[in-house]
Order: structure tokens, then C-alpha cells, then sequence
């Protein structure tokens, strides 16, 4: 078997039993090692086709591992009823004159009862904010799956608009880490009148991998933040040892325009906002401002 090369002829030792020489044309490679080279092809294939059931049928396991449930009960709760009938745990905080609801989507190893204290500063501001467990988190019922998380978001979403009357463009999709991947999609197939993205992931397989090498990878962000149409905030902090930095850079790059981005010196996965003390409400502010006048501007 010949094999045709436009450049020169390399050999491979032969310490690994290969017996690969010029021939003047090319390269002879003899029958024993076209073997070698099948077998890894097939040992490789193996693995590769394992990757992808694992990706299809197990990482849902892998995936979402909530923790013991953080709090029994909290102020102004409302349940809400998923499309197959299941029951999510969520808190409320309305304000009758906000100009925006935040719909916030937590991270994997959080609950209400680690989130809610940190969402109310928002409440504060002037603004509404409902904030919602997962299947499986905190008082939900059912068990997480990556189908019944985004199925979670969209109840969410629908009980702003149809209980609670928001408009669409007034409510602002948000979420950290795992919650950022949720809002992310919850953007991409609603309309919202903003995005804010904190310490997320491009997808969800290539926080371990780096390279997209799986065609079932979950929560693909980069590809929903392309069809994002509003403006979006992505903030990250550049000593993230658990998403790293390159993750909020790459959604960034892929955010549309009007996009705005906090990058925050030191800042790691759980304590980023701390460290960012001031710039992060400040980034905030001016984003919301972006956002209205990104809105009427629209209007006009």
C-alpha cells in the first residue's frame, strides 16, 4: 500500500515495530503495521462513540448534583407548574413601580437559600425579581435533567407574562455559572429586554475538554448567544479556576451588539462579585441604562 506525501518522507522508530520507508514515489507501509494503525483508529473510534453515549444517556447525572437543601422556607415564595405538570420552588419580590423584572437562574451548587440574600440587593434597587429552583433544587419537585432545566426557565419566564403581566421586553434574563447557560438560551428563544451572563461556560463538555469534540454537547451557549437579539452584560472574574477566564471571553465575542463586559482582576468562580465591590453595581447600572436606551431608541 503506498501512501502519497507532497512533502518529504518521515520514518517512525522502530522500536514500535513500523516499517515505514521511501519507496521513491511515497511511503511503503507494511501489512503489520497498516494493523497498528487500524487498531488505534478503532480503539480511538471506541472511545470516541463511548464519549458520545455517555453524553447522551449519563451526563445528566454528571451534570446536575444538587446539594442538600439550603433553606425550609422563604419570603414570598410562589409555585410554580412546570409543562409536564411538576412543581418548581420560587421566590417573588415584585415592585409595582419597576421598570424591569430580573429572571434570575442560579448556579449548580446553589439553591434559593444561598441566592436569595444576594438577589434581594437587587430588589432594593428599584427592580423586581423572581428567582426559581431547578427539578431536583432546594423545595422543587422531580429531579434535574438538562430538558427539565431549560423547561423550568421557560415556566419561569411564562409565569412572569402571563400571571404577573410583565411585557417581554421588560424582563431582564440573568444567571451565574450554570444559571448563566439557562439564561442564555432563555434569550435565545424568548424575547427579554436584556442578558446578563456571570461566571458561566461556552458548553457545558467543554469545561473539561476545551475542544468541541462532542456532537451532543449541552447548553451550547456560544451557538444560542448568536441568536440573542437584545443587549447583553457578560462578567467574569480572570482567576476563575472553575470556568476559566477564556469562557466569558469567548460569550463575549459572541454576544451581539449592544454588548458590554466586566472583567474583574482576581476574581474567582464564587467570590468575583466581592472582589469587583463597586464596579459590579456600577457595571450593572450603566447596563440597565444601556438597556432602556437601547429600547427606545427601538420604539421610536
Amino acid at each position: 500500500m503506498e501512501i502519497y506525501t507532497p512533502s518529504h518522507a518521515w520514518a517512525i522508530s522502530s522500536r514500535w515495530n513500523l516499517s515505514v520507508a521511501p519507496n521513491g514515489n511515497g511511503f511503503y507501509v507494511s501489512p503489520m503495521t497498516t494493523g497498528i494503525f487500524i487498531r488505534i483508529a478503532v480503539y480511538g473510534g471506541g472511545v470516541y462513540l463511548f464519549l458520545n453515549l455517555l453524553a447522551l444517556f449519563v451526563s445528566d447525572k454528571l451534570l446536575f448534583q444538587p446539594r442538600s437543601r439550603g433553606y425550609s422556607h422563604l419570603p414570598n415564595e410562589v409555585k410554580i407548574r412546570t409543562a409536564d405538570g411538576e412543581l418548581i420552588n420560587a421566590v417573588y419580590h415584585g415592585n409595582p413601580s419597576a421598570e424591569y423584572t430580573l429572571l434570575f437562574s442560579h448556579g449548580n451548587a446553589e439553591d434559593l437559600g444561598n441566592v436569595e440574600p444576594f438577589m434581594r440587593q437587587f430588589h432594593a434597587l428599584g427592580y423586581s425579581v423572581l428567582m426559581y429552583d431547578y427539578r431536583g433544587y432546594g423545595t422543587s419537585e422531580g429531579r434535574p435533567s438538562y430538558r427539565k432545566i431549560l423547561d423550568d426557565a421557560a415556566s419561569a419566564y411564562r409565569w412572569l407574562v402571563e400571571e404577573k403581566k410583565t411585557a417581554p421586553q421588560r424582563i431582564i434574563a440573568h444567571g451565574r455559572s450554570l444559571g448563566g447557560a439557562v439564561a442564555v438560551w432563555t434569550a435565545a428563544h424568548h424575547e427579554v429586554g436584556g442578558l446578563i451572563v456571570e461566571s458561566s461556560f461556552t458548553s457545558a463538555f467543554r469545561v473539561k475538554t476545551i475542544v468541541p469534540l462532542l456532537p451532543w454537547d449541552k447548553f451550547n451557549s456560544v451557538k444560542s448567544m448568536r441568536k440573542v437579539d437584545c443587549p447583553v452584560l457578560v462578567m467574569h472574574g480572570t482567576h476563575d479556576a472553575v470556568l476559566p477566564f477564556w469562557h466569558g471571553k469567548a460569550l463575549y465575542e459572541a454576544a451581539p451588539e449592544p454588548k458590554q463586559h466586566l472583567w474583574i482582576d482576581y476574581g474567582e468562580h464564587n467570590n468575583y462579585a466581592y472582589v469587583a465591590e463597586d464596579a459590579y453595581f456600577t457595571s450593572f447600572h450603566s447596563f440597565m441604562e444601556r438597556v432602556s436606551e437601547y429600547h427606545s431608541t427601538r420604539a421610536e
